[in-house]
């Protein structure tokens, strides 16, 4: 009888040689190997990591080469052996088995395309119970789960599902926002390629709360593996009767569809991301109406990311609840956090909210890969603020992480070591936004352009305390005036980068008298 192999189908995992891995053991092998490509556990610096199924569960080894095929097979990993490169029971390793993992359950468990796996593991239990309560009763239970949006904002998902709801109209939508662009995050990407049954049941979830009949999946066109798993896992879950019309004769109609970005990052934002599935250049649209009321083609649409719809049915299976159990405050249920930049130990970690960034960084990063002293943390992306190392006990927490001058966002989290230049890190917000701006408004389109230019004077050291009189102002005006979140958000990185670290924005000559 063959022994279950487990090999990584992930992208992150296929970059670093999962495939010559897998095909290294399949020769070596043969017979003897079945071998199942799941997706990625989260533990990037371990990958490629091979799973040998046991009947004390799955040993893993990692960070597997093709080259250490040979020496795997000799020291008899096909029955859990030790190994150099082994690390025991996956579930044991101390950076998995210290997570809290909801949204990310089956992730690196099952092979992703594979119904039957979904199901045994959970999968269609919260579908299934959703076809049997009213619209009514779909939303309460996620307004009392305290689920709030991840992709950013962090608005109550019931609140938005309950608007959507109300409106009187026979054609609503609802959609997924996979256009994740910033900085340092991949939990969207994991998701869809290692668990794309779980947003695509959130989905038909939400749609029959809200009384959707189609859906869009707005995918990045940088993310060509998730694109490629999401459709066919369209398919099946279509060849199956769980989309189409009149799903399990419950009188739900849903049909989905996927829609590839052409990598913009304003598209990240609901509306221009709205306009881009019309066909139109990707634009902020003013607000009132919002889409809950009138959306895409007009009409009522839900917007949501695809970690808040990953979480709904785990939601419906278990109740409002469990999930709320989890958290802190207003933050209930968990995030999955995503670290990035000078670490020692990259990956995703799902844990509940009230996580410390220290241990964030610390027990499960393990510090900086290169071994120099942390300067900052960046988290919620480029337009997130610089947390200093003497706030790196703030909660992650929505409220908590604001009053540290940052915010959640996507939850991605980037550490930078203390070579940092914080000055050219707070130029490249501003002409971050120049670059991805949509245009559309005056103080983002021009402020991001004249703040570049004003921190270039600062950094050369021209007039420094006018300049820096100058960027305050700018900043002012770009939070306040700018239409969306783009240019209201780009003073973030800039203006903790100043109140953090003032001794890089007072020119070069200070600098060096204070070297």
């Amino acid at each position: 009888m063959s022994v279950k192999v487990y090999i990584p189908i992930d992208a992150a995992a296929l970059s670093v040689g999962a495939q010559d891995v897998a095909d290294a053991i399949a020769a070596r092998g043969g017979n003897d190997v079945q071998i199942i490509r799941n997706g990625s556990r989260g533990m990037l610096y371990l990958e490629p990591l091979v799973e040998v199924e046991t009947p004390q569960g799955r040993v893993a080894y990692g960070p597997v080469t093709a080259d250490d095929v040979d020496s795997l097979f000799d020291a008899g990993f096909l029955t859990g052996a030790d190994h150099a490169l082994g690390h025991g029971l996956t579930e044991e390793i101390d950076y998995f088995a210290r997570q809290e993992r909801l949204t990310f359950a089956r992730v690196g468990v099952i092979d992703p395309l594979d119904l039957a796996d979904y199901e045994a593991h959970g999968g269609l239990a919260g579908l299934k119970a959703a076809l049997n309560m009213s619209p009514d009763d779909i939303v309460q239970t996620v307004l009392d789960s305290g689920l709030r949006g991840r992709g950013g904002a962090g608005f109550p998902t019931g609140i938005k599902w309950k608007t959507a709801l109300a409106q009187d109209n026979a054609q609503k939508y609802m959609c997924a926002n996979a256009d994740e662009g910033d900085s340092g995050t991949f939990a969207d990407r994991m998701l869809m390629e290692g668990d794309p049954f779980a947003l695509i049941e959130g989905m038909i979830i939400g749609a029959r709360a809200i009384g959707a009949t189609v859906g869009y999946a707005y995918i990045r066109s940088e993310y060509p593996h998730a694109i490629k798993t999401m459709r066919r896992a369209i398919h099946i879950m279509e060849s199956a009767g769980w989309l189409g019309d009149n799903i399990k004769g419950s009188g739900t109609d849903f049909h989905l569809i996927i829609r590839v970005g052409a990598g913009a990052y304003i598209c990240g934002e609901e509306s221009s991301m709205l306009e881009s599935i019309e066909g139109k250049r990707g634009q902020v649209k003013v607000k009132p109406p919002i889409p809950a009321i009138s959306g895409l083609f007009d009409k009522p649409t839900i917007v949501n990311n695809v970690l808040t719809l990953g979480s709904v049915p785990y939601i419906l299976a278990n109740g409002a609840k469990a999930y709320a159990d989890y958290g802190q405050g207003r933050s209930l249920g968990t995030q999955p956090f995503q670290l990035a930049g000078d670490v020692a130990r990259g990956g995703l970690i799902e844990k509940a909210f009230g996580v410390s960034l220290r241990e964030l960084i610390e027990d499960f990063g393990g510090g900086t890969y290169s071994g120099k002293s942390v300067k900052a943390i960046q988290a919620g992306g480029p337009l997130g603020g610089y947390v200093a190392p003497h706030d790196f006990d703030v909660a992650m927490g929505y409220e908590s992480l604001a009053e540290a001058g940052s915010m959640i966002g996507h939850g991605g989290i980037v550490v930078y070591n203390e070579t940092t230049d914080m000055a050219k890190m707070a130029r490249y917000a501003m002409e971050f936004c120049e670059l991805e701006s949509c245009g559309k408004c005056t103080p983002c389109r021009i402020g991001s352009v004249r703040g570049k230019e004003t921190l270039d004077k600062i950094i050369a050291g021209d007039n420094v305390a006018a300049n820096i009189d100058v960027l305050e102002d700018l900043c002012d005006l770009m939070e306040e005036a700018s239409l969306c979140a783009m240019g209201g958000l780009t003073p973030m990185p800039v203006r903790t980068a100043m109140k953090n670290f003032p001794d890089e924005f007072a020119g070069p000559n200070a600098k060096q008298a204070a070297e």
